[in-house]
């Protein structure tokens, strides 16, 4: 898959660009704050139909005025060759188009534009809190297998309805009934979501460790997913239907559902110890790192063509040979399209330096022109 053009109607400071992208990729340099982290985010929103950064959508229209819009054209695409996005402000409606045409559901559209974005915030998939990690899971998962989409909106619906029963402060046996009634569909559901995640993290286990070595990590990094859940040789979907029945009356007393793949994390470990608390700075963002290389490979697996690289200024404060590595990964068994966020120009690493560049100034950018070019 490649991205052919991009365009982007008032987005945070983006107030007008059109790209044509060449097959390869392409840099953007500026400095921080003029928007080339904005435009990574446009192109991201285009798989997610929402910020890879947490911010809701009227916070993304641009200062003054009423919607955004991003539309992309691809190419060598088995899906959709068109895909647009629009947010108006007024109505809070979202418009997706595929093609020309709406989809059924905004959900048919999730991840027209394959991409894994990479940035030095990243450093929360390894630092942050449990519900970072199992967003991660849920990302890769949701982008790749259908099935698994379903079973997480499904889920979701059930955890939202039991935990809104449960603060409605019930106490007596007729009321713990309206909480029990969500736990088969949270069973069933949750047993896809927990089966799913534990088969992915087992499938990439020894893939985590030798990207963590390659990228220069010494020590013997682990990845697992911890879960209090113990379905055994036995039913996964009866086991959580037990969970959830135990842990009813606590529940009820703290307004809250704690047995669930939403209350599970992806343990990552150095030696033993765990990053989230005991890793350095340089650890985690290795881990981290390590994560977005599986995703990429999932995606370029499951989807069977490249997904577009986004990479935010992801080698701060690397050394050469560390940044070369980790692009070393990246390429893999192919290099998908790389489209490259730097401050300076001295930051593109060696090999991307034959990327057409543009300049990004308060928001507009621009070709960029050499010294001594007529």
């Amino acid at each position: 898959m490649r991205l052919a053009r991009l365009a982007v109607r008032d987005f945070r400071n983006l107030e007008r660009v059109e790209l044509e992208i060449p097959p390869e990729g392409m840099v953007v340099v500026g400095e921080n704050g003029h928007g080339k982290t904005n435009l990574l985010e446009a192109a991201y929103y285009l798989q997610l139909l929402r910020s890879a950064r947490g911010a809701r959508d009227v916070d993304l229209v641009r200062f003054g005025a009423p919607a955004f819009h991003i539309a992309a054209e691809t190419s060598g695409a088995r899906g959709a060759n068109g895909i647009g996005v629009g947010f108006e402000r007024s109505t809070r409606r979202k418009r997706v188009t595929l093609d020309g045409s709406e989809p059924p559901r905004l959900s048919d559209a999730l991840g027209a534009l394959p991409a894994v974005l990479c940035s030095p915030r990243d450093a929360a998939l390894v630092g942050g809190s449990p519900s970072e990690r199992r967003r991660y899971l849920d990302v890769v998962l949701a982008l790749t297998s259908r099935p698994y989409l379903v079973a997480l909106q499904s889920y979701r619906g059930a955890l939202a309805r039991r935990n809104a029963e449960l603060r409605a402060g019930l106490r007596s046996a007729r009321d713990e009934a309206r909480v029990a009634v969500w736990e088969p569909a949270l069973a069933e559901h949750g047993a896809r979501i927990w089966s799913a995640r534990v088969a992915w993290v087992r499938a990439h286990q020894e893939r985590f460790a030798r990207v963590c070595d390659a990228i220069g990590e010494r020590g013997d990094a682990v990845m697992r997913y911890a879960t209090s859940l113990e379905p055994g040789e036995g039913d996964v979907a009866a086991a959580l239907a037990r969970a959830l029945e135990a842990k009813r009356s606590i529940d009820l007393r703290r307004g809250l559902t704690h047995a669930g793949p939403h209350r599970d994390d992806l343990e990552l470990t150095l030696d033993g110890r765990e990053l989230r608390t005991f890793g350095s700075a340089g650890q985690q963002r290795t881990a981290a790192i390590a994560l977005r290389v599986l995703e990429q490979e999932t995606l370029r697996q499951e989807r069977d063509n490249a997904p577009l690289l986004l990479l935010d200024d992801p080698f701060a404060e690397l050394d050469a040979r560390r940044s070369a590595r980790i692009l070393e990964l990246f390429a893999g068994e192919g290099a998908g399209q790389t489209i490259l966020a730097v401050p300076r120009e001295s930051d593109i690493p060696p090999s991307l330096t034959r990327l057409a560049r543009w300049r990004v100034e308060h928001g507009a950018l621009t070709p960029w022109i050499r010294a001594g070019a007529a």
